[in-house]
């Protein structure tokens, strides 16, 4: 081949190199530290707002799980644009044996790098009544929570309750919509405890 000829295939794959550490720079510029998830139910919270309704509060089962990210070179402003989290929640299959894997992401903005956040994900009411025939919530309705976190599409840190890291990915889960999880905007718990959690980008 002469010189001429090698020109282009030159230029592509300088433009190849050029491209190729993306991702991996994102990867070796952050890295979040996740504390183990934690699970809890709280009952639907009695807001009163100007007539009251008489209703008995039934449980949300909510997951959550504190969350530092460190970034190098520091940002002059503490703050990342987003990441997101991606939740998987096994549960036991109500209609057969084996368990099911329930999935989420949540994609999280104006993410602090200089202080520890709270990210979670929720189980309504009538979906735990649904696995469990019950309505009262408790930790046996969950068998393992795993979480990653990803910035710029990159895993930064991931974090399980039980298991070793990456069981949700094992073929013998089933994966269904059927009970969703649900992010903390979608549930009653919107507007409580505001400045515990990180932010959260709506859909439109």
């Amino acid at each position: 081949m002469n010189r001429i000829a090698r020109i282009p295939t030159l230029m592509f794959a300088a433009v190849l190199l050029a491209a190729a550490p993306t991702s991996l720079q994102a990867q070796g510029q952050a890295k979040a530290t996740i504390d183990k998830p934690d699970f809890d139910d709280l009952p639907s919270p009695d807001i009163s707002v100007g007539k009251s309704k008489s209703f008995k509060p039934k449980d949300w089962l909510e997951v959550e799980a504190k969350v530092k990210i460190d970034v190098k070179p520091n940002p002059k402003v503490p703050f990342i644009d987003q990441v997101t989290v991606k939740w998987y929640v096994a549960v036991e299959n109500p209609e057969t044996k084996g368990f099911l894997l329930l999935t989420k992401d949540v994609n999280h903005l104006n993410v602090p790098t200089d202080e520890e956040i709270y990210v979670s994900c929720y189980l309504s009411p009538s979906t735990i009544k649904r696995l469990t025939g019950k309505d009262r919530a408790g930790r046996s309705t969950v068998d393992a929570v795993g979480i990653e976190i990803l910035w710029n599409g990159v895993k930064i840190g991931e974090a399980t309750t039980k298991y070793s890291e990456g069981w949700w990915n094992s073929p013998k889960l089933s994966r269904t919509d059927k009970y969703p999880l649900l992010d903390k905007y979608s549930t009653p718990f919107k507007f409580l405890w505001w400045d515990r959690y990180a932010e959260i980008q709506e859909r439109r």
